[in-house]
C-alpha cells in the first residue's frame, strides 16, 4: 500500500491525525487552505486553531468530557498534551490560551521529518489514503465534492462568543469567582437585577440579527446555540442556561442576582475575556449597542464580535463503518467534526481514531476494537449508528458531543446516580488502558 498518506485539514482533527501517522512510520502530506484561502471563522494560518470558545470545558474525570479527555491522554493525544501545556486558570475546566495552544501544535508539525505541509485547497478526492478532516467549514468547492461523494450533505448553524478587551471593563461593577466556590475566582460575573435582566431581554430580542436567507429554517447545535436563539424559547430561559445565577452569590454580600453574564478570561495574560455562553447572530451594531448597556460593558471593547456561520457533516452511518472508514472505498477515511462529531476533543478523538485505524489498514493489520464501554469506542459507534441511539434507523443523523447514554449500559443497576458515574468511568479506564497498550 506504500508508506504516504494524505491529510485534508489543519485542525484540530487534521492535526492530530497527521502527528499521529507520523508517529507510527509514515510520511504525511498535510493539506491547509489557509492562508491562501480562509473560512469565514477562522482568523490565522496556524494548525489547530480554535475558532469558537477556548475551553475544552470540564476536567472532572466523571463528567463526559473529562472521561473523554483522560481517555485521549492516555491514547498519547498530541493535542490534548498540548492543550495542558497552554492551560489558563479557569476553575475546573481545560481552557487554553489560545494564540500559544495553535502556535505551539504548528510548531511541532512544522517541525516533524516525516510530514510535509502544504498550504493549498484540495477541489477532488486525492487517489492515495487519505483522511479528510476539513471540518465543518470545508471550502464551498470541497464540500460539494464531499456532498456529492456521500450521497448529500447535511447543515446546522454554529456560532461564537464575543471577545472583549479587558481593559474596557468596570471591574467594580462585578466580581470574580467561580461557580459554587470551585476554582481560584477565574470568572467575572456581571450581577443583573430583574429589571436589568428584562432591560437586557428586550433589548436582545428587538436586535438586528444576522440572516441566512435560504438557511434560515436550518436546525442549531444545541452546544452553540445563538444566545438569541434561545432566549427566543421564552423570557426566563437564559437565567436557567448561561445566565443561571446558582452558585455565584455576591462573595461580600451573600446575595444572589436575578441573572448573571460571566466572563472568562481568553488568555494566560488576562488581557482579553470571552463572554461565555453568548454566542450571538446579533450584527456588529448591535452586540455593540446591547452589551454596552450594561454598567460593567459601558466602554466594551470589541477584539471579536460574536458571529454565526454555517457548518457542514455528512451523513455517517449512510457513509462511515466505526474505524471512520469510508464504506465505499478502503483507502478514504474522515475524522473530526465533518463526521457529526460535534466539540473540540471529539474532533480531537475523531482524528486520533481515524490515523490509527489507517495506520492499521496500510500495514495490513487488523483494526482497533474500541469498545463501546469506553468514550472513544462510543463515539466510534455513534459515527456509525450503533451506539444505541436512534438517529440510524429514524434517518435523523445530527451532531453531538460525547455523553455518558453512548456507553454501553451497566450490566448492574445502580440507583446512586454519582456512584454510577464513577463506576462507568472506572470501566471505561480501565477498558481504554487494556486498548492503548496494544496501540
Amino acid at each position: 500500500m506504500g508508506d504516504e498518506v494524505i491529510v485534508v485539514g489543519g485542525g484540530l482533527a487534521g492535526s492530530e491525525a497527521a502527528w499521529k501517522l507520523a508517529q507510527s512510520g509514515f510520511k504525511v502530506t498535510l493539506n491547509e487552505m489557509r492562508p491562501l484561502k480562509y473560512s469565514p471563522a477562522h482568523s490565522t494560518d496556524k494548525l489547530g486553531e480554535l475558532v469558537c470558545s477556548n475551553s475544552l470545558k470540564s476536567m472532572d474525570v466523571c463528567s463526559c468530557s473529562g472521561l473523554l479527555k483522560k481517555e485521549l491522554e492516555i491514547c498519547g493525544s498530541l493535542l490534548i498534551n498540548t492543550a495542558y501545556e497552554c492551560a489558563v486558570p479557569a476553575g475546573g475546566a481545560l481552557v487554553v490560551d489560545r494564540n500559544k495552544f495553535s502556535s505551539k501544535i504548528t510548531e511541532t508539525l512544522s517541525n516533524h521529518k516525516s510530514i510535509t505541509i502544504n498550504h493549498r485547497e484540495i477541489t477532488s478526492i486525492p487517489e492515495t489514503p487519505t483522511i479528510i478532516a476539513t471540518g465543518p467549514l470545508t471550502s464551498d468547492t470541497f464540500a460539494e465534492v464531499i456532498k456529492e461523494y456521500s450521497g448529500g450533505g447535511l447543515y446546522f448553524v454554529d456560532a461564537l462568543s464575543p471577545i472583549i478587551a479587558a481593559d474596557s471593563i468596570d471591574f467594580s461593577s462585578g466580581y470574580f469567582l467561580d461557580r459554587y466556590g470551585k476554582g481560584d475566582g477565574d470568572y467575572f460575573n456581571i450581577p443583573l437585577t430583574k429589571e436589568l435582566y428584562d432591560q437586557f431581554y428586550d433589548e436582545l430580542m428587538a436586535a438586528e440579527k444576522t440572516r441566512f436567507h435560504e438557511f434560515e429554517k436550518l436546525t442549531y447545535f444545541e452546544g452553540c446555540m445563538p444566545i438569541e436563539a434561545m432566549a427566543e424559547r421564552g423570557r426566563e430561559t437564559l437565567t436557567f442556561g448561561p445566565m443561571k445565577p446558582v452558585g455565584l452569590e455576591n462573595p461580600e454580600t451573600g446575595v444572589r442576582p436575578y441573572a448573571v453574564i460571566q466572563l472568562r478570561k481568553e488568555n494566560a495574560e488576562g488581557t482579553a475575556f470571552n463572554m461565555v455562553g453568548f454566542q450571538t447572530k446579533m450584527t456588529n451594531k448591535s452586540q455593540k449597542r446591547v452589551f454596552s448597556a450594561l454598567p460593567a460593558l459601558k466602554n466594551v471593547e470589541f477584539l471579536r464580535f460574536g458571529a454565526a456561520h454555517i457548518n457542514t457533516y455528512i451523513d455517517a452511518p449512510s457513509n462511515l463503518n466505526k474505524y471512520f472508514q469510508f464504506q465505499r472505498s478502503a483507502r478514504l477515511f474522515m475524522a473530526g467534526q465533518i463526521t457529526g462529531l460535534e466539540g473540540y476533543c471529539e474532533s480531537i478523538a475523531g482524528g486520533l481514531i481515524a490515523a490509527i485505524q489507517m495506520s492499521r489498514y496500510l500495514k495490513g493489520e487488523s483494526f482497533v476494537e474500541f469498545p463501546r464501554t469506553t468514550a472513544l469506542g462510543s463515539i466510534s459507534s455513534f459515527i456509525c449508528g450503533g451506539s444505541g441511539l436512534a438517529h440510524a434507523a429514524a434517518g435523523d443523523y445530527s451532531p453531538s458531543n460525547f455523553h455518558f447514554g453512548m456507553l454501553e449500559p451497566l450490566t448492574k443497576k445502580i440507583r446512586d446516580k454519582k456512584l454510577k458515574k464513577e463506576t462507568l468511568v472506572n470501566r471505561a479506564l480501565s477498558d481504554i488502558r487494556k486498548v492503548a497498550g496494544s496501540i
